[in-house]
């Protein structure tokens, strides 16, 4: 672990197509055998620096560089990107978007094809790298039919089976149900240790990351690390609050209580957190004394579902008998499994399937009389993958694209245009090619091109993937005033940390059938919802267990509710 695989020795990156340099003097040192987390807001220059260790800086995106970044002890420039690629394997945060083959094991296969290895030598080291990640059952499948969880896995194998010497995760939790990203996250914790690859993660789940110690986070802000420490003295320091960047949730119920975050108490994990008797009494007290939250008024309801059953050409049963009501005014989140609906319900319900039984009504009326253009009007749809949505070359002329089909006058298009460009951190870009932008602020777009039509529904399927907390926050603020004008809300979510903080309830999904419909707090204070759906527990509950407060329900509620009346008062 002495040895240095990688190191920036004072480096600095410009853009030919900017004005200002994005890297800003790196000096970071990574050895073989460490695990590392780069952290830091949207435009901190992470992806930058992901690209200049993979290789696609400077062979695909060009600019000036400055300083020194070896790999290997090699001048990087001089490897090329094909000798950097037999150092460093890329595994993206689009697990679409790296495959080549049609089937797992013609995809594990490629890089070893390309360098003419012998038949009987590739099939060893495809099934080798296919067992490392436990993907051995399903070599003959095309990659298309595989789960989010599953195709990441595949994408692993193949940047495993040329042994490299440092494995780069972009964003491995973004698409992945908690249960999946938590078996990743120990999967990327296995394959470091028993490869002995340098493993460098860059993720905004940071509790969902530190699930496995790392040994250092890498915190940027404004293409420079202003921090390079462990995770219990990063934790410890506030800057991670200064910076924007979301704390794991038990932090922010200690200082509630009035406790200082030390490193002495290892707070990088709720498991390793170390509290006295004082601190837990401090928090017993706090959980007694906070007030409970005021009744809510009688729902209207505005969305009803009855007995819809769905399946796919394939035969697939998708929707088993749902049954919900959504109610007007309310913010819903809709979680469970990969695959387990959630998405095929979103398409019944704006029109894009039809189901072979059952029926819906919004507000009064059955759903089943109106087309989807006329469903659009009422229902907006942002889909998870912003790909899918995306038809124009210029950021503000897809915003404005429904619109101009609604034949909105331009000034109006204009002021409708300009406030969700601010609203989702897009005014700077607004003159910009959507291909310009990254994998998050492609989701932005996408979601300001259904917010500027001002549906009576927001159906977001996965709103918040990839973005940095301040977007994310920006995001879900914007969605929770619009909630407060009297606009229903339904995210379909993975991340536990959204649930609990903006939506009233949480409907839950597994294997085509809705399991629970509950309170947020009550959803995830339940082993037994939690393993079946795949959810992942919220670490609140465990430091009420560790506080010895019983009702570790009542105690996320309480804190949802104090941490709401915080932020926004």
């Amino acid at each position: 672990m002495d040895e240095v695989i990688l190191q920036f020795d004072h480096f600095g990156f410009q853009y030919n197509a900017q004005s200002e340099p994005t890297l800003h003097d790196i000096c970071l040192s990574v050895r073989r055998g460490e695990k590392i987390l780069i952290a830091g807001p949207s435009g901190c220059g992470k992806s930058t620096l992901a690209h200049c260790i993979n290789g696609l800086i400077p062979f695909s995106y060009k600019g000036v560089e400055t300083g020194r970044l070896t790999i290997a002890g090699a001048n990087a420039s001089e490897l090329g990107i094909f000798g950097i690629s037999k150092h460093v394997g890329t595994v993206l945060q689009d697990s679409d978007g790296q495959f080549i083959g049609l089937t797992v094991a013609e995809d594990i296969a490629f890089a070893l094809e390309n360098d003419c290895v012998d038949e009987p030598e590739l099939h060893d080291r495809v099934m080798k790298a296919a067992k490392m990640v436990s993907i051995e059952h399903h070599l003959l499948h095309a990659p298309g039919e595989l789960s989010g969880g599953q195709k990441q896995r595949v994408a692993m194998a193949g940047v495993m089976v040329e042994d490299v010497d440092i494995l780069l995760f972009d964003e491995p939790l973004a698409n992945l149900d908690p249960a999946t990203g938590k078996t990743a996250i120990e999967l990327i914790d296995e394959i470091g240790k028993s490869s002995g690859a340098a493993v460098i993660i860059i993720e905004h789940r940071l509790e969902d990351v530190l699930h496995r110690n790392v040994d250092r986070i890498i915190l940027m802000s404004n293409g420079r690390i202003l921090s390079d420490s462990t995770p219990d003295e990063l934790l410890s320091s506030g800057l991670l609050v200064e910076n924007g960047i979301r704390e794991p949730l038990y932090l922010p119920a200690l200082r509630y209580a009035g406790i200082e975050i030390k490193k002495e108490m290892h707070p990088w994990s709720i498991s390793a957190l170390q509290l006295s008797d004082g601190d837990k009494a401090r928090v017993r007290n706090w959980f007694v004394n906070s007030p409970e939250p005021p009744r809510k008024p009688e729902p209207i309801r505005l969305l009803q579902v009855d007995h819809i059953h769905f399946s796919y050409e394939n035969g697939h049963l998708a929707l088993d008998d749902i049954s919900l009501v959504i109610n007007k005014g309310e913010i819903a989140a809709i979680v469970g499994t990969n695959g387990a609906g959630k998405s095929t319900l979103s398409k019944v319900i704006c029109g894009f399937e039809t189901p072979q039984q059952g029926s819906m009504q919004l507000g009064g009326n059955d759903l089943s009389m109106l087309s989807i253009k006329e469903r659009a009007d009422h229902i907006g749809y942002v889909m998870q993958n912003p790909n899918h949505m995306i038809s124009q070359v210029l950021i503000w002329d897809e915003i404005a694209l429904g619109l101009k089909k609604r034949n909105v006058p331009e000034s109006e298009i204009t002021e409708r245009v300009e406030n969700v460009l601010k609203i989702c951190g897009l005014w700077p870009f607004r003159k910009w090619p959507i291909s310009a932008l990254s994998y998050g602020q492609k989701k932005r777009v996408t979601i300001a091109s259904i917010l500027v039509l001002e549906p009576e529904i927001l159906i977001l399927d996965e709103p918040t993937a990839g973005q940095d907390y301040r977007h994310y926050t920006e995001i879900m603020e914007f969605l929770r005033k619009l909630n407060q004008q009297g606009y229903t809300i339904i995210m379909i979510t993975h991340d536990m940390h959204l649930m609990l903080e903006y939506a009233e309830r949480a409907i839950v999904f597994s294997a085509g059938k809705i399991i629970a419909d509950d309170t947020c707090a009550a959803i995830l204070t339940s082993p037994e919802i939690i393993q079946a759906a795949s959810l992942k527990e919220t670490s609140l509950y465990d430091l009420a267990m560790l506080c010895g407060i019983q009702d570790g329900q009542q105690f996320v509620s309480r804190f949802i509710d104090h941490e709401r009346e915080a932020y926004r008062s």
